[in-house]
């Protein structure tokens, strides 16, 4: 059997449909691959991290795939990569619409300066377009010149002629293009309604109709039949009514007898670990009459059916190795990758409801910040209903509002009369409030959602426990079979026991990082310590700031302030807290580093300035005795006599992870951080809150990190926003 190498259409109209759930998700990066994979990075505040995959290569579909499913960043960017990520990073995916009944999808993006639309083209030999607000191509991966359409930057995008829709069309207009055919029933459906080869079979076989009759002697009776059953097929697909399958051949198992997918809080993968059924030759929306004697695997979407199919589409069946007696070994390694596959998918589970719970929390505090704000929205809703106005004039009533600048009407972003619901748009957050009841019900529905997202969460935990007893179990029987024919190769995790201290160890590769911690003094503060290893503490408010120059600042040490107004205390230590003060001949690096840090952390960065000027003075030049006349407010100081001026110093901070010799998060100026971690990024003033990227920071620090374990522990989002500046934030690109 010819195993699945591309999407149908109507692969393609199930998977649409299902897509309209990752609307709003924000675009992070965009990876172009050699072999014609093009990977869209996203985030969604309900799921989290959303990995979309468009491939126009051997296999030519598109999915949202697991993370762990996801191949590793290619190396630097070529231009069209570099091209979608300046027109896509945090933009917003608003769209995706198969075209027509072809074998093209469109990706609808918005940011506020700009939108775009990708076009990727899943047939012939496959291609991705961008497209301006106007419809021109801004680029292609390949140039197309036909007689009948033109595919090149600087052009108006031009899709191919329009074929027939079956899906569309009427009983008439079925029949009438079934009779202009002159083959058989089959080969109509697949070529002259555009059903191709296999559905075409599928139709027939759900008809009850012979596939070899020729058209000249069908009737009515056939085409009703066959009509019939493409009207159920629309009716499914516009209602999401899908059962999606991955189907195998090759094995001695029969029947469709789906693998338990089990609760889904246990975060527990769909339809793996069944190798016995042989090897998977499609992925289906719904069930296929003409697979009926195939085994299948159920899945709850089906792009995670595609996604479990194409990931696992190369893949063959494997044996075991014969051992010294000539047995065959079992293949432990696989079993035991399977049960680390997935703990880090459970682990992945924990994660996401421990962030979906907090989303549900922050919408109820929302709520309770704007609540009167919200109760005037709600009051305004509940009085016109009262007075029988419909929803669609309250809709109208407050989008009239919005447009003279009355507050309340601004913040309402939708009316749903259906369900009797406002969407109010609060801090950058869409939340859905019930008309009917007041803003303490709609926040406590919210505080009750997240107490029973934690409930699954304690669900996914005591799952994991389990599948962690499974691999002991697997590594136990591995070494008892090993033992037992003498095998000196041992265990097979020699990496996992590698000397802690040897020099060039591979950190991001290793499979198991151990946590080594150390809790020191300064750490309540801002801190770093210079490429010249001195260190360098901030305030973080002011109540920090006045700490800082009464308990911490010698004589010896330097006092650093951003020139404008707003920033934290900042002071480069000359010697320890239990060390006599001394006169410190400082590095010029160490001294522009500490400028750095100081400008960094001030108002300069929330304000999106690039640069600015930072000072320098010596201790006894700062006082918090003001002039007569003079008013310091608290946190504030005077400072008198000469200062050492910074000009023009880069508003800049990377974040990185040491793994050597303790393992932590750490962040500051680049020079002084990226020589000692073991990767880092680096950020610049920009659009993203201090949350969202630190939530951006630990998902890409988790795609470099084979231990993903390792960065939950060490680099959590609450830890990296430590280090992050207060204010909006991007990551620069390498």
């Amino acid at each position: 059997m010819d195993r699945k190498r591309e999407l149908t259409s109507v692969d393609l109209a199930a998977l649409c449909g299902e897509f309209g759930d990752y609307e709003g998700a924000k675009v992070d990066k965009v990876y172009l691959y050699d072999d014609g994979l093009v990977r869209f990075r996203m985030r969604d505040f309900d799921r989290g991290r959303v990995e979309l995959l468009v491939d126009i290569g051997e296999t030519k579909h598109l999915r949202v795939a697991d993370a762990e499913n996801v191949p590793d960043a290619p190396g630097r960017p070529p231009n069209f990569a570099m091209m979608l990520r300046n027109r896509l990073s945090g933009a917003d995916l608003v769209g995706v619409e198969q075209y027509g009944f072809d074998r093209i999808v469109t990706l609808e993006f918005e940011r506020g300066d700009e939108d775009t639309t990708v076009v990727a083209e899943l047939f012939g030999d496959g291609n991705v377009a961008v497209l301006d607000e106007s419809g021109e191509v801004v680029d292609c991966l390949d140039t197309v010149r036909l007689k009948s359409r033109t595919v090149a930057p600087g052009s108006p995008y031009e899709f191919p002629s329009s074929r027939f829709n079956p899906l569309e069309a009427d009983y008439e207009a079925f029949a009438a293009k079934m009779d202009d055919s002159d083959t058989d029933v089959v080969r109509t459906l697949a070529t002259q309604l555009d059903f191709g080869g296999f559905w075409g079979e599928e139709l027939c076989t759900r008809a009850g109709v012979d596939k070899t009759m020729d058209i000249a002697d069908a009737g009515d009776e056939e085409y009703e039949a066959l009509f019939s059953v493409i009207e159920d097929l629309r009716d499914r697909l516009d209602a999401a009514d899908l059962d999606p399958r991955v189907y195998y051949e090759g094995s001695q198992e029969s029947g469709d007898e789906a693998a338990d997918e089990g609760d889904e809080s246990d975060g527990s993968e769909d339809g793996d670990g069944e190798a016995d059924r042989g090897l998977r030759v499609d992925a289906t929306p719904m069930p296929m009459a003409e697979y009926d004697d195939l085994p299948s695997d159920a899945f709850e979407t089906f792009t995670a059916a595609l996604d479990d199919y194409f990931t696992n589409w190369e893949a063959e069946p494997e044996t075991g190795p014969e051992d010294g007696g000539g047995r065959n070994r079992p293949d432990f390694e696989s079993e035991i990758e399977k049960q680390k596959r997935i703990i880090e998918q459970q682990q992945g589970a924990i994660e996401d409801f421990e962030a979906d719970a907090e989303a549900e929390r922050e919408k109820a505090e929302l709520l309770y910040a704007e609540y009167d704000l919200v109760d005037d929205i709600l009051s305004t809703v509940q009085q016109a209903r009262e007075n029988d106005v419909a929803w669609d004039a309250i809709e109208a009533k407050f989008e009239e509002g919005a447009e003279r600048g009355i507050e309340a009407a601004e913040a309402v972003v939708g009316v749903d009369g259906s369900e009797g619901t406002v969407t109010i748009e609060l801090d950058d957050h869409r939340i859905d409030v019930d008309a009917s009841m007041g803003v303490e019900k709609n926040a406590d529905q919210h505080y009750t959602e997240a107490k029973r997202i934690e409930e699954k969460k304690e669900g996914a935990q005591a799952a994991i426990e389990n599948t962690r007893e499974d691999l002991a179990e697997v590594k136990r029987r591995r070494d008892e079979w090993d033992a037992s024919d003498g095998d000196e190769a041992g265990s097979g995790d020699e990496a996992d026991g590698a000397d802690e201290d040897a020099e060039d160890v591979d950190w991001l590769s290793r499979a198991s990082i151990p946590v080594r911690s150390s809790e020191q003094w300064y750490e309540e503060y801002r801190w770093f310590h210079t490429s010249d290893d001195f260190l360098v503490i901030g305030g973080r408010n002011a109540d920090q700031n006045e700490e800082l120059v009464k308990k911490y600042m010698d004589s010896g040490d330097k006092f650093f302030h951003a020139q404008a107004h707003g920033g934290p205390v900042t002071i480069l230590k000359a010697t320890g807290p239990s060390e006599p003060a001394r006169d410190v001949d400082f590095p010029e690096s160490t001294l522009r580093e500490a400028a750095q840090f100081a400008l960094s952390y001030s108002s300069v960065w929330k304000e999106g300035k690039y640069a600015d000027d930072v000072y320098m003075v010596d201790p006894d030049q700062v006082s918090k005795t003001p002039e007569s006349g003079e008013y310091l407010e608290k946190g504030g100081f005077a400072v008198r006599g000469d200062r050492t001026y910074f000009e023009d110093v880069a508003a800049s901070v990377a974040v990185g992870i040491k793994c050597e010799p303790d393992t932590r998060v750490i962040g500051g100026p680049p020079a002084a951080i990226e020589p000692n971690v073991e990767t880092s990024i680096e950020l610049e003033p920009g659009r993203y809150a201090q949350n969202d990227m630190a939530k951006m920071c630990y998902r890409e620090f988790k795609d470099r990190f084979a231990d993903e374990a390792f960065v939950r522990s060490v680099a959590s989002p609450d830890l990296i926003q430590e280090f992050l500046p207060p204010g909006g934030s991007r990551m620069v690109e390498d």
